[in-house]
Protein backbone atom coordinates (compact mmCIF):
# COMPACT_ATOMS: atom_id res chain seq x y z
CA UNK A 1 0.00 0.00 0.00
CA UNK A 2 1.20 3.52 -0.75
CA UNK A 3 -1.85 5.63 0.02
CA UNK A 4 -0.82 8.37 2.43
CA UNK A 5 -4.18 10.05 2.98
CA UNK A 6 -6.63 7.18 3.58
CA UNK A 7 -7.63 6.35 7.09
CA UNK A 8 -8.78 2.91 5.90
CA UNK A 9 -5.84 2.21 3.60
CA UNK A 10 -4.51 -0.67 5.66
CA UNK A 11 -2.57 -1.43 8.83
CA UNK A 12 -0.63 1.52 10.15
CA UNK A 13 2.59 -0.51 10.18
CA UNK A 14 2.33 -0.97 6.40
CA UNK A 15 2.09 2.72 5.54
CA UNK A 16 3.49 4.63 8.51
CA UNK A 17 6.77 5.25 6.71
CA UNK A 18 4.88 6.78 3.75
CA UNK A 19 2.39 9.00 5.53
CA UNK A 20 4.69 11.99 5.92
CA UNK A 21 3.67 15.18 7.64
CA UNK A 22 0.53 16.82 6.21
CA UNK A 23 -1.01 20.27 6.67
CA UNK A 24 -4.64 19.15 6.76
CA UNK A 25 -6.45 16.54 8.89
CA UNK A 26 -6.36 13.21 7.09
CA UNK A 27 -9.53 12.19 5.25
CA UNK A 28 -10.28 8.96 3.46
CA UNK A 29 -10.16 9.38 -0.31
CA UNK A 30 -12.76 6.62 -0.54
CA UNK A 31 -15.26 8.35 1.74
CA UNK A 32 -18.25 10.44 0.68
CA UNK A 33 -16.51 13.53 2.13
CA UNK A 34 -12.84 13.42 1.09
CA UNK A 35 -12.50 17.21 1.50
CA UNK A 36 -14.05 20.24 3.17
CA UNK A 37 -15.84 22.64 0.85
CA UNK A 38 -14.70 26.17 1.68
CA UNK A 39 -14.50 29.49 -0.14
CA UNK A 40 -11.03 30.85 -0.98
CA UNK A 41 -9.86 33.69 -3.24
CA UNK A 42 -8.57 31.12 -5.76
CA UNK A 43 -11.81 29.14 -6.18
CA UNK A 44 -14.31 32.01 -6.02
CA UNK A 45 -12.89 34.61 -8.43
CA UNK A 46 -15.50 35.19 -11.22
CA UNK A 47 -12.89 36.78 -13.51
CA UNK A 48 -10.72 33.66 -13.25
CA UNK A 49 -13.70 31.44 -14.10
CA UNK A 50 -14.38 33.50 -17.24
CA UNK A 51 -10.83 32.81 -18.44
CA UNK A 52 -10.77 29.21 -17.23
CA UNK A 53 -9.79 26.24 -19.33
CA UNK A 54 -13.32 24.85 -19.64
CA UNK A 55 -14.76 28.19 -20.81
CA UNK A 56 -12.06 28.90 -23.39
CA UNK A 57 -12.01 25.29 -24.64
CA UNK A 58 -15.79 25.29 -25.07
CA UNK A 59 -15.55 28.51 -27.04
CA UNK A 60 -12.74 27.03 -29.13
CA UNK A 61 -14.91 24.03 -30.03
CA UNK A 62 -17.88 26.20 -31.01
CA UNK A 63 -15.72 28.40 -33.21
CA UNK A 64 -14.25 25.27 -34.85
CA UNK A 65 -17.75 23.98 -35.63
CA UNK A 66 -18.77 27.30 -37.17
CA UNK A 67 -15.58 27.56 -39.24
CA UNK A 68 -15.90 24.01 -40.56
CA UNK A 69 -19.58 24.56 -41.36
CA UNK A 70 -18.92 27.81 -43.25
CA UNK A 71 -16.03 26.27 -45.19
CA UNK A 72 -18.02 23.16 -46.13
CA UNK A 73 -21.01 25.27 -47.22
CA UNK A 74 -19.06 27.81 -49.26
CA UNK A 75 -16.72 25.33 -50.96
CA UNK A 76 -19.51 22.83 -51.59
CA UNK A 77 -21.79 25.46 -53.13
CA UNK A 78 -18.97 26.87 -55.26
CA UNK A 79 -18.07 23.42 -56.64
CA UNK A 80 -21.67 22.34 -57.30
CA UNK A 81 -23.14 25.64 -58.59
CA UNK A 82 -21.87 25.35 -62.20
CA UNK A 83 -23.65 21.99 -62.63
CA UNK A 84 -26.76 22.35 -60.46
CA UNK A 85 -27.48 26.03 -60.14
CA UNK A 86 -27.14 28.14 -57.01
CA UNK A 87 -30.31 27.03 -55.19
CA UNK A 88 -29.86 23.29 -55.72
CA UNK A 89 -26.12 23.59 -55.03
CA UNK A 90 -26.91 25.32 -51.73
CA UNK A 91 -29.22 22.50 -50.65
CA UNK A 92 -26.68 19.82 -51.57
CA UNK A 93 -23.87 21.76 -49.87
CA UNK A 94 -25.96 21.99 -46.66
CA UNK A 95 -26.38 18.21 -46.64
CA UNK A 96 -22.67 17.66 -47.28
CA UNK A 97 -21.67 20.17 -44.59
CA UNK A 98 -23.95 18.52 -42.03
CA UNK A 99 -22.45 15.11 -42.86
CA UNK A 100 -18.89 16.46 -42.55
CA UNK A 101 -19.57 18.15 -39.18
CA UNK A 102 -21.25 14.99 -37.84
CA UNK A 103 -18.29 12.79 -38.79
CA UNK A 104 -15.77 15.20 -37.24
CA UNK A 105 -17.89 15.31 -34.08
CA UNK A 106 -18.03 11.50 -33.84
CA UNK A 107 -14.26 11.25 -34.34
CA UNK A 108 -13.64 13.62 -31.41
CA UNK A 109 -12.54 16.63 -33.44
CA UNK A 110 -14.51 19.08 -31.31
CA UNK A 111 -13.89 17.66 -27.84
CA UNK A 112 -12.48 19.97 -25.19
CA UNK A 113 -9.62 17.57 -24.51
CA UNK A 114 -8.36 17.94 -28.09
CA UNK A 115 -8.51 21.75 -28.14
CA UNK A 116 -5.20 23.04 -29.44
CA UNK A 117 -3.86 19.52 -30.13
CA UNK A 118 -2.60 20.05 -33.68
CA UNK A 119 -1.95 16.45 -34.82
CA UNK A 120 -5.13 15.15 -33.19
CA UNK A 121 -7.31 17.85 -34.73
CA UNK A 122 -5.79 17.50 -38.18
CA UNK A 123 -6.16 13.72 -38.04
CA UNK A 124 -9.84 13.98 -37.08
CA UNK A 125 -10.47 16.25 -40.08
CA UNK A 126 -8.57 13.86 -42.35
CA UNK A 127 -10.55 10.87 -41.06
CA UNK A 128 -13.78 12.79 -41.59
CA UNK A 129 -12.86 13.65 -45.18
CA UNK A 130 -11.85 10.07 -46.02
CA UNK A 131 -14.98 8.68 -44.37
CA UNK A 132 -17.12 11.15 -46.28
CA UNK A 133 -15.54 10.15 -49.59
CA UNK A 134 -16.18 6.46 -48.86
CA UNK A 135 -19.80 7.16 -47.91
CA UNK A 136 -20.39 9.19 -51.07
CA UNK A 137 -18.74 6.51 -53.22
CA UNK A 138 -20.91 3.84 -51.59
CA UNK A 139 -24.04 5.91 -52.24
CA UNK A 140 -23.03 6.45 -55.84
CA UNK A 141 -21.73 3.04 -56.86
CA UNK A 142 -23.67 0.69 -54.61
CA UNK A 143 -27.04 2.39 -54.13
CA UNK A 144 -26.98 4.25 -57.47
CA UNK A 145 -27.58 7.65 -55.82
CA UNK A 146 -26.55 10.45 -58.23
CA UNK A 147 -23.57 11.76 -56.26
CA UNK A 148 -21.76 14.66 -58.00
CA UNK A 149 -18.26 13.52 -58.92
CA UNK A 150 -16.98 17.09 -58.74
CA UNK A 151 -17.93 17.17 -55.05
CA UNK A 152 -16.08 13.92 -54.33
CA UNK A 153 -12.97 14.64 -56.38
CA UNK A 154 -12.66 18.40 -55.83
CA UNK A 155 -15.06 19.58 -53.14
CA UNK A 156 -14.09 17.28 -50.27
CA UNK A 157 -10.29 17.68 -50.73
CA UNK A 158 -10.63 21.47 -50.90
CA UNK A 159 -12.88 21.47 -47.81
CA UNK A 160 -10.23 19.44 -45.97
CA UNK A 161 -7.37 21.76 -46.94
CA UNK A 162 -9.25 24.97 -46.08
CA UNK A 163 -10.48 23.50 -42.77
CA UNK A 164 -6.88 22.56 -41.95
CA UNK A 165 -5.77 26.14 -42.53
CA UNK A 166 -8.69 27.55 -40.52
CA UNK A 167 -8.03 25.17 -37.63
CA UNK A 168 -4.31 25.99 -37.73
CA UNK A 169 -5.04 29.72 -37.44
CA UNK A 170 -7.53 29.13 -34.62
CA UNK A 171 -4.99 26.94 -32.85
CA UNK A 172 -2.34 29.64 -33.11
CA UNK A 173 -4.78 32.10 -31.52
CA UNK A 174 -5.46 29.64 -28.68
CA UNK A 175 -1.74 29.21 -28.08
CA UNK A 176 -1.33 33.00 -27.84
CA UNK A 177 -4.12 33.11 -25.26
CA UNK A 178 -2.46 30.36 -23.25
CA UNK A 179 0.86 32.18 -23.35
CA UNK A 180 -0.99 35.12 -21.76
CA UNK A 181 -2.46 32.90 -19.05
CA UNK A 182 -5.96 32.43 -20.52
CA UNK A 183 -7.61 29.08 -21.16
CA UNK A 184 -5.08 27.13 -19.09
CA UNK A 185 -5.71 24.21 -16.76
CA UNK A 186 -4.81 25.03 -13.17
CA UNK A 187 -2.55 22.13 -12.30
CA UNK A 188 -1.19 20.54 -9.13
CA UNK A 189 1.72 18.08 -9.40
CA UNK A 190 1.96 15.21 -6.89
CA UNK A 191 5.08 13.11 -6.36
CA UNK A 192 8.54 13.00 -4.85
CA UNK A 193 10.60 16.16 -5.24
CA UNK A 194 12.90 14.83 -7.97
CA UNK A 195 10.09 13.52 -10.19
CA UNK A 196 7.95 16.61 -9.57
CA UNK A 197 10.82 18.93 -10.50
CA UNK A 198 11.28 17.14 -13.84
CA UNK A 199 7.57 17.45 -14.68
CA UNK A 200 7.31 21.08 -13.56
CA UNK A 201 10.32 22.18 -15.60
CA UNK A 202 9.17 20.45 -18.79
CA UNK A 203 5.54 21.57 -18.64
CA UNK A 204 6.39 25.14 -17.58
CA UNK A 205 8.64 25.41 -20.63
CA UNK A 206 5.68 24.73 -22.96
CA UNK A 207 2.72 26.84 -21.71
CA UNK A 208 0.96 26.59 -25.09
CA UNK A 209 -0.08 23.04 -24.15
CA UNK A 210 -2.47 24.57 -21.62
CA UNK A 211 -1.09 23.49 -18.22
CA UNK A 212 -0.36 26.13 -15.56
CA UNK A 213 1.51 24.64 -12.63
CA UNK A 214 0.13 26.27 -9.47
CA UNK A 215 2.12 24.13 -7.05
CA UNK A 216 3.19 20.68 -5.96
CA UNK A 217 2.30 18.22 -3.23
CA UNK A 218 5.24 16.15 -1.97
CA UNK A 219 5.34 13.13 0.37
CA UNK A 220 5.89 15.36 3.41
CA UNK A 221 5.85 19.12 4.02
CA UNK A 222 9.02 18.81 6.11
CA UNK A 223 11.14 19.25 2.99
CA UNK A 224 11.70 22.23 0.68
CA UNK A 225 9.13 25.03 0.41
CA UNK A 226 9.45 25.23 -3.38
CA UNK A 227 10.14 22.77 -6.20
CA UNK A 228 11.49 24.10 -9.50
CA UNK A 229 10.32 27.57 -8.56
CA UNK A 230 6.70 26.70 -7.69
CA UNK A 231 5.40 26.49 -4.12
CA UNK A 232 4.84 23.32 -2.13
CA UNK A 233 1.11 23.49 -1.35
CA UNK A 234 1.01 20.52 0.96
CA UNK A 235 1.75 16.84 1.34
CA UNK A 236 0.39 14.12 -0.90
CA UNK A 237 -2.24 13.52 1.76
CA UNK A 238 -3.45 17.13 1.26
CA UNK A 239 -3.84 17.01 -2.52
CA UNK A 240 -7.64 16.69 -2.70
CA UNK A 241 -8.16 19.59 -0.29
CA UNK A 242 -5.55 21.63 -2.19
CA UNK A 243 -7.46 20.99 -5.43
CA UNK A 244 -10.73 22.21 -3.89
CA UNK A 245 -9.19 25.27 -2.23
CA UNK A 246 -7.39 26.39 -5.37
CA UNK A 247 -10.10 25.43 -7.86
CA UNK A 248 -7.58 23.24 -9.73
CA UNK A 249 -8.60 21.51 -12.96
CA UNK A 250 -6.11 18.66 -13.07
CA UNK A 251 -3.73 16.69 -10.86
CA UNK A 252 -0.54 15.30 -12.41
CA UNK A 253 0.85 12.30 -10.51
CA UNK A 254 4.49 11.47 -11.14
CA UNK A 255 7.04 9.11 -9.64
CA UNK A 256 6.21 5.96 -7.72
CA UNK A 257 5.06 7.41 -4.40
CA UNK A 258 1.37 6.63 -5.06
CA UNK A 259 0.70 3.06 -6.13
CA UNK A 260 -2.17 1.58 -8.09
CA UNK A 261 -4.68 1.28 -5.25
CA UNK A 262 -3.85 4.78 -4.06
CA UNK A 263 -4.37 6.19 -7.54
CA UNK A 264 -7.71 4.44 -7.78
CA UNK A 265 -8.89 5.97 -4.52
CA UNK A 266 -7.49 9.36 -5.51
CA UNK A 267 -9.55 9.20 -8.72
CA UNK A 268 -12.69 8.65 -6.59
CA UNK A 269 -11.93 11.70 -4.48
CA UNK A 270 -11.05 13.92 -7.47
CA UNK A 271 -14.29 12.98 -9.20
CA UNK A 272 -16.13 14.51 -6.24
CA UNK A 273 -13.84 17.55 -6.39
CA UNK A 274 -14.46 18.01 -10.14
CA UNK A 275 -10.83 17.66 -11.22
CA UNK A 276 -9.03 15.38 -13.66
CA UNK A 277 -6.37 12.84 -12.77
CA UNK A 278 -3.42 12.43 -15.13
CA UNK A 279 -0.61 9.94 -14.44
CA UNK A 280 2.81 10.77 -15.88
CA UNK A 281 4.40 7.41 -16.82
CA UNK A 282 8.10 6.79 -16.37
CA UNK A 283 8.48 6.11 -20.09
CA UNK A 284 9.43 9.38 -21.78
CA UNK A 285 9.03 10.90 -25.25
CA UNK A 286 6.55 8.23 -26.42
CA UNK A 287 3.40 9.64 -28.01
CA UNK A 288 -0.19 8.49 -27.60
CA UNK A 289 -0.44 6.60 -30.94
CA UNK A 290 2.12 4.07 -29.66
CA UNK A 291 0.46 3.62 -26.26
CA UNK A 292 -2.56 1.41 -25.64
CA UNK A 293 -4.16 0.62 -22.30
CA UNK A 294 -5.32 -3.00 -22.05
CA UNK A 295 -7.51 -3.91 -19.04
CA UNK A 296 -6.42 -7.44 -18.06
CA UNK A 297 -7.17 -9.41 -14.89
CA UNK A 298 -8.08 -6.27 -13.00
CA UNK A 299 -4.91 -4.50 -14.12
CA UNK A 300 -4.37 -1.68 -16.60
CA UNK A 301 -1.57 -2.85 -18.89
CA UNK A 302 0.18 -0.11 -20.84
CA UNK A 303 1.27 -1.56 -24.17
CA UNK A 304 4.00 0.27 -26.09
CA UNK A 305 4.12 -0.33 -29.83
CA UNK A 306 7.77 -1.22 -30.50
CA UNK A 307 7.73 -1.46 -34.30
CA UNK A 308 6.15 0.70 -36.99
CA UNK A 309 3.35 -1.04 -38.93
CA UNK A 310 4.48 -2.14 -42.39
CA UNK A 311 1.64 -0.26 -44.19
CA UNK A 312 2.78 2.97 -42.54
CA UNK A 313 6.34 2.39 -43.72
CA UNK A 314 5.09 1.79 -47.26
CA UNK A 315 2.93 4.93 -47.15
CA UNK A 316 5.92 6.98 -45.98
CA UNK A 317 8.11 5.63 -48.79
CA UNK A 318 5.48 6.33 -51.45
CA UNK A 319 4.93 9.84 -50.06
CA UNK A 320 8.68 10.54 -50.00
CA UNK A 321 9.37 9.41 -53.55
CA UNK A 322 6.26 11.06 -54.99
CA UNK A 323 6.76 14.46 -53.36
CA UNK A 324 10.54 14.43 -53.95
CA UNK A 325 10.07 13.61 -57.63
CA UNK A 326 7.44 16.32 -57.99
CA UNK A 327 9.70 18.74 -56.13
CA UNK A 328 12.60 18.04 -58.49
CA UNK A 329 10.41 18.84 -61.50
CA UNK A 330 8.92 22.03 -60.04
CA UNK A 331 12.10 23.33 -58.40
CA UNK A 332 14.58 22.47 -61.16
CA UNK A 333 14.70 26.12 -62.39
CA UNK A 334 15.53 27.30 -58.85
CA UNK A 335 18.19 24.60 -58.42
CA UNK A 336 19.67 25.39 -61.84
CA UNK A 337 19.85 29.15 -61.21
CA UNK A 338 21.37 28.63 -57.77
CA UNK A 339 23.97 26.23 -59.20
CA UNK A 340 24.89 28.78 -61.85
CA UNK A 341 25.37 31.50 -59.23
CA UNK A 342 27.55 29.20 -57.12
CA UNK A 343 29.74 28.21 -60.06
CA UNK A 344 30.24 31.76 -61.35
CA UNK A 345 30.86 33.57 -58.05
CA UNK A 346 33.59 31.39 -56.53
CA UNK A 347 36.05 28.74 -57.76
CA UNK A 348 34.90 25.12 -57.57
CA UNK A 349 32.03 23.00 -58.72
CA UNK A 350 28.39 23.85 -58.01
CA UNK A 351 27.48 20.54 -56.35
CA UNK A 352 29.19 19.40 -53.16
CA UNK A 353 29.31 15.65 -52.47
CA UNK A 354 29.90 14.30 -48.99
CA UNK A 355 29.73 10.83 -47.42
CA UNK A 356 27.04 10.66 -44.75
CA UNK A 357 25.64 7.89 -42.54
CA UNK A 358 22.12 6.68 -43.29
CA UNK A 359 19.66 4.18 -41.88
CA UNK A 360 21.22 1.46 -39.69
CA UNK A 361 24.73 2.81 -40.33
CA UNK A 362 24.77 2.48 -44.14
CA UNK A 363 26.88 5.08 -45.93
CA UNK A 364 25.80 7.12 -48.92
CA UNK A 365 26.90 10.19 -50.90
CA UNK A 366 24.76 13.21 -50.06
CA UNK A 367 24.38 16.07 -52.55
CA UNK A 368 24.29 19.77 -51.72
CA UNK A 369 24.89 23.01 -53.53
CA UNK A 370 28.31 24.27 -52.50
CA UNK A 371 28.03 27.15 -50.04
CA UNK A 372 31.69 27.35 -48.94
CA UNK A 373 35.01 28.18 -50.49
CA UNK A 374 37.11 25.38 -52.00
CA UNK A 375 39.49 25.13 -49.05
CA UNK A 376 36.69 24.81 -46.47
CA UNK A 377 37.68 21.28 -45.38
CA UNK A 378 41.31 22.29 -44.85
CA UNK A 379 40.29 25.31 -42.73
CA UNK A 380 37.87 23.22 -40.64
CA UNK A 381 40.64 21.82 -38.38
CA UNK A 382 41.75 25.31 -37.38
CA UNK A 383 38.18 26.33 -36.58
CA UNK A 384 37.67 23.17 -34.52
CA UNK A 385 40.74 24.07 -32.51
CA UNK A 386 39.15 27.44 -31.73
CA UNK A 387 36.28 25.66 -29.94
CA UNK A 388 33.51 26.04 -32.53
CA UNK A 389 31.75 22.85 -31.48
CA UNK A 390 28.46 21.94 -29.81
CA UNK A 391 28.49 18.36 -28.57
CA UNK A 392 29.64 16.28 -31.52
CA UNK A 393 28.53 18.95 -33.99
CA UNK A 394 30.65 21.66 -35.59
CA UNK A 395 28.60 24.88 -35.61
CA UNK A 396 29.53 28.51 -36.12
CA UNK A 397 27.05 31.34 -36.61
CA UNK A 398 29.43 33.44 -38.75
CA UNK A 399 31.48 30.76 -40.47
CA UNK A 400 34.22 32.55 -42.49
CA UNK A 401 34.28 29.67 -44.98
CA UNK A 402 30.76 30.45 -46.28
CA UNK A 403 30.58 32.45 -49.50
CA UNK A 404 28.24 35.48 -49.90
CA UNK A 405 25.99 33.47 -52.23
CA UNK A 406 26.21 30.54 -49.82
CA UNK A 407 24.79 32.64 -47.00
CA UNK A 408 21.69 33.39 -49.07
CA UNK A 409 21.28 29.76 -50.09
CA UNK A 410 21.61 28.61 -46.48
CA UNK A 411 19.16 31.18 -45.18
CA UNK A 412 16.38 29.71 -47.33
CA UNK A 413 17.75 26.11 -47.37
CA UNK A 414 18.11 26.20 -51.17
CA UNK A 415 21.48 24.45 -50.82
CA UNK A 416 19.63 21.37 -49.49
CA UNK A 417 17.37 20.93 -52.54
CA UNK A 418 19.71 18.51 -54.41
CA UNK A 419 19.00 16.05 -51.59
CA UNK A 420 15.67 15.43 -53.33
CA UNK A 421 17.78 13.18 -55.57
CA UNK A 422 18.93 11.25 -52.47
CA UNK A 423 15.27 10.81 -51.50
CA UNK A 424 14.29 9.46 -54.92
CA UNK A 425 17.27 7.07 -54.75
CA UNK A 426 16.09 5.84 -51.33
CA UNK A 427 19.07 7.07 -49.29
CA UNK A 428 17.02 9.69 -47.44
CA UNK A 429 13.44 10.62 -46.54
CA UNK A 430 11.62 13.93 -46.63
CA UNK A 431 11.38 13.96 -42.82
CA UNK A 432 13.85 12.47 -40.37
CA UNK A 433 16.96 13.23 -38.29
CA UNK A 434 19.75 15.15 -40.01
CA UNK A 435 22.21 12.89 -41.89
CA UNK A 436 25.35 12.74 -39.69
CA UNK A 437 29.01 12.63 -40.67
CA UNK A 438 31.11 9.52 -40.01
CA UNK A 439 33.10 11.26 -37.29
CA UNK A 440 29.88 12.37 -35.57
CA UNK A 441 28.53 8.81 -35.48
CA UNK A 442 31.79 7.59 -33.98
CA UNK A 443 31.28 10.06 -31.10
CA UNK A 444 27.67 9.00 -30.43
CA UNK A 445 26.93 7.61 -26.99
CA UNK A 446 24.54 4.69 -26.59
CA UNK A 447 21.08 6.28 -26.84
CA UNK A 448 22.02 8.62 -29.70
CA UNK A 449 22.55 5.56 -31.92
CA UNK A 450 18.74 5.37 -32.04
CA UNK A 451 18.82 8.30 -34.51
CA UNK A 452 20.07 5.86 -37.15
CA UNK A 453 16.97 3.65 -36.84
CA UNK A 454 15.17 5.61 -39.60
CA UNK A 455 16.33 7.22 -42.83
CA UNK A 456 17.85 10.69 -42.40
CA UNK A 457 15.62 13.50 -43.57
CA UNK A 458 15.70 16.64 -45.64
CA UNK A 459 13.85 18.27 -42.76
CA UNK A 460 12.79 17.22 -39.28
CA UNK A 461 11.67 18.34 -35.85
CA UNK A 462 14.99 20.12 -35.38
CA UNK A 463 14.33 22.10 -38.57
CA UNK A 464 10.96 23.42 -37.38
CA UNK A 465 12.08 23.99 -33.79
CA UNK A 466 15.00 26.35 -34.19
CA UNK A 467 17.32 24.86 -36.87
CA UNK A 468 20.96 25.63 -36.05
CA UNK A 469 20.00 27.71 -33.00
CA UNK A 470 19.32 24.46 -31.10
CA UNK A 471 22.09 23.00 -28.97
CA UNK A 472 23.25 19.40 -29.41
CA UNK A 473 21.25 17.95 -26.50
CA UNK A 474 18.00 19.54 -27.66
CA UNK A 475 18.59 18.38 -31.26
CA UNK A 476 19.12 14.82 -30.04
CA UNK A 477 15.99 14.95 -27.89
CA UNK A 478 13.88 16.11 -30.83
CA UNK A 479 15.36 13.52 -33.18
CA UNK A 480 14.72 10.69 -30.72
CA UNK A 481 11.17 11.93 -30.18
CA UNK A 482 10.61 11.76 -33.93
CA UNK A 483 12.14 8.29 -34.29
CA UNK A 484 9.94 6.93 -31.50
CA UNK A 485 6.69 8.60 -32.59
CA UNK A 486 6.81 9.24 -36.33
CA UNK A 487 3.67 8.89 -38.43
CA UNK A 488 2.58 9.99 -41.88
CA UNK A 489 0.42 12.73 -40.36
CA UNK A 490 3.41 13.94 -38.30
CA UNK A 491 5.51 14.05 -41.46
CA UNK A 492 2.88 16.18 -43.21
CA UNK A 493 2.71 18.54 -40.23
CA UNK A 494 6.51 18.90 -40.15
CA UNK A 495 6.58 19.59 -43.89
CA UNK A 496 3.96 22.31 -43.38
CA UNK A 497 5.98 23.88 -40.55
CA UNK A 498 9.20 23.61 -42.55
CA UNK A 499 7.83 26.07 -45.08
CA UNK A 500 7.31 28.65 -42.32
CA UNK A 501 10.75 28.03 -40.84
CA UNK A 502 12.49 28.35 -44.21
CA UNK A 503 10.66 31.50 -45.23
CA UNK A 504 11.41 33.04 -41.85
CA UNK A 505 15.09 32.20 -42.15
CA UNK A 506 15.51 31.93 -38.37
CA UNK A 507 18.35 29.75 -37.09
CA UNK A 508 19.85 29.18 -40.55
CA UNK A 509 23.66 29.42 -40.78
Amino acid sequence: MTLAADQDAGPVDDIADRRGRAREPRRSWASSEPFVRRVTPENSDPAARALAWATVSRRYGLVAVVLDMVVALVVGAAVLAPSYGLVAAGRLACGGAAMFIAIVLVSGGYSRSSAGDGPGEFQSLLRAALTMVMILMALGYVLRVPVPRSYVLVGVPVILLVCWVARYLERRHLHRLRMQGEGVMRTVVVGDEESAEHVVRNISAAPHHGYRIDGVCVPSIEGASTVAGVPVLGAAADVVQVVVDRGADVVLVTGNYLGGDALRRLSWALSRAGAQLVVVPDIVEVGAPRLTVRPTAGLSLLEVQVASPRPHLLMKQVLDVTLAGLGLVLLSPVIGLAALLVATTSPGGAVYRQVRVGQDGTQFVMYKLRTMYQDADERRAALLASGARDGVLFKMADDPRVTPVGKILRRFSIDELPQLVNIVKGDMALVGPRPPLLEEVEAYHDSVQRRLHVKPGLTGLWQVSGRSDLDWEESVRLDLRYVDNWSVSMDLLILWKTGRAVLGGAGAY
